[in-house]
């Protein structure tokens, strides 16, 4: 592989058992810098008001509006800072470094207090099992920071090509963005129709929340790290609700399969970094299992996206 190669962009993959840990505790520090933007920000259809978003250097909570003010908080993977700047100048800095969420937690609150701005979270995490609160929280307190600069470029890769996905489709859809309930990247299409409530039953998030995320038809595809069962990080893609026909469909490439277990179709990152043009390989799973929804369940494909002459 020359440094000039499709490949070389893509950084060798991370077994979630080398790092599970670092991961625990990465995600449960964006849950509390997270669960900030979302009390501060004005709520926006299907919690997007909620996510953070990739950047040259980490990841980030776009602008929060502060009353008067507005604030940005930053995970700079490159130096290993949490950065909080306001718009007048004032700002605070926390080094990302081995710490226990609880340690986290006390000093980011004390971060937003010196700058002069209150805010009050609900505690506990979501979507993940056995919750400790955040401020009650000793256990998970790893940060391996060669780890978590990988999984990071691995963000930087996913999300550059699916936004080159997303500008192929002229309806709704969603920006590419960072759930920290779910830990992964993801990015959703809309047909435009509402879909049948959801029925709920996600751990650690109430069920009015998950109809709200899943109030109308969609396809959706993400990048996830990996845990429980899934020993690996992978790219996703399902539909909801899926249609007929869906788990069956012939998704490209071959080495990508349907998980009855997750109800989504997955291919190994693995698989992606290795191909010949990585980015070709994860555009066209990202497009046959769009054209898979898309097609069984009747969209207006000509409405919906731009075609080569538009």
């Amino acid at each position: 592989m020359t440094p000039h190669s499709p490949q070389a962009a893509w950084p060798p993959g991370l077994p979630y058992a080398d790092w599970q840990d670092t991961c625990r505790t990465l995600h449960l520090w964006t849950q509390i810098v997270g669960k900030i933007r979302m009390a501060l920000t004005p709520a926006i259809n299907h919690w997007w008001h909620a996510t953070l978003y990739v950047t040259p250097r980490g990841l980030t909570t776009g602008t929060i509006p502060c009353a008067a003010r507005t604030l940005e908080i930053r995970f700079d993977f490159l130096e290993h800072q949490l950065r909080l700047e306001a718009s007048d100048g004032a700002s605070r800095s926390i080094q990302l470094a081995p710490r226990s969420v609880a340690d986290f937690h006390r000093a980011v609150m004390a971060a937003m207090n010196e700058l002069g701005i209150e805010v009050s979270i609900w505690t506990m995490p979501q979507e993940l099992a056995d919750p400790i609160p955040f401020e009650l929280d000793e256990l998970h307190a790893a940060y391996d920071p060669a780890a978590v600069q990988r999984f990071w470029q691995i963000l930087v890769q996913a999300d550059r090509v699916f936004t080159l996905f997303r500008s192929g489709f002229i309806g709704k859809s969603s920006p590419v963005h960072f759930f920290w309930g779910s830990f992964d990247l993801a990015l959703t299409r809309f047909s435009g129709r509402p879909a049948p409530p959801h029925p709920g039953g996600v751990p650690g998030m109430a069920d009015w929340v998950t109809r709200e995320a899943y109030s109308h038809e969609v396809s959706s595809c993400g990048f996830w790290p990996g845990g429980g069962s899934i020993a690996e990080p992978v790219f996703y893609a399902y539909a909801y609700p899926a249609p007929a026909g869906y788990s069956a469909s012939p998704v490209h490439p071959g080495e990508a399969f349907f998980s009855p277990e997750l109800q989504e179709f997955l291919l190994p990152y693995e698989v992606v970094r290795q191909a010949a043009d990585p980015d070709a390989l994860l555009l066209d799973f990202l497009q046959s299992s769009y054209d898979a929804a898309a097609n069984l369940a009747h969209w207006d494909r000509p409405a919906l996206e731009r075609t080569a002459a538009g």
